[in-house]
């Protein structure tokens, strides 16, 4: 912003250098690049990842269903037993051998994971599964789709700034190497004549 802002300073500066105004140059392209390039990079990614994630809530909501099953018995508790989708710990879960009916008719017997506190045999509860009684994690939901297609949206517009700033601060490093290059060639030349002015020789 310094820089930028040295654009409206250096307009008739006879200490200006071209170098000077190259670096304001570059932060004023890389602001506008920002403003301009990076909202529109995620506004089409967010709107890209809405989609496909709204199509798989579509997908997700026709293939699952929730049956009801019932707990044939309890097994051993487990310190490495842990339900992804109950990470919060408002829900307890518990490991159990039940059955249920899936959507087409057929009967199933397996270990699940059980929303209750403490299971006896005959206690029922929900679950997941495919239209083949297949356990399935819960479908994802509209409202979280969007979430993650927000957050999309917004990494991308930030690693889209984080890239434009990274390549204006690779041009401005270039360019001060080379004008430090030509300092040092500037002052090789002119340190044979140290020391003589003024001396006559």
């Amino acid at each position: 912003m310094r820089a930028i802002s040295g654009l409206w300073r250096w307009r008739h500066n006879p200490l200006c250098r071209r170098t000077d105004l190259a670096e304001a140059w570059a932060g004023l392209l890389a602001l506008l690049l920002i403003l301009a390039v990076g909202p529109v990079i995620g506004a089409v990614t967010g709107t890209a990842a809405q989609d496909a994630l709204q199509r798989s809530v579509r997908e997700q909501q026709d293939s699952r269903r929730l049956v009801t099953a019932t707990v044939v018995r309890e097994l051993d508790r487990s310190p490495l037993d842990a339900d992804p989708e109950a990470a919060s710990g408002r829900e307890p879960r518990t490991r159990v051998v039940a059955d249920w009916t899936a959507p087409d008719g057929s009967t199933h017997q397996g270990t699940v994971m059980a929303a209750l506190k403490t299971p006896h045999r005959g206690d029922h509860f929900t679950l997941w599964t495919d239209l083949h009684g297949r356990t399935a994690a819960r479908p994802l939901d509209p409202a979280t789709a969007t979430t993650h297609a927000v957050l999309a949206g917004a990494g991308a517009a930030l690693l889209t700034a984080g890239l434009i700033e990274g390549a204006r601060r690779l041009a401005v490093w270039r360019m001060v190497r080379r004008r430090y290059a030509r300092w040092d060639q500037a002052w090789d030349r002119a340190g044979p004549d140290w020391g003589r002015t003024g001396t006559g020789s």
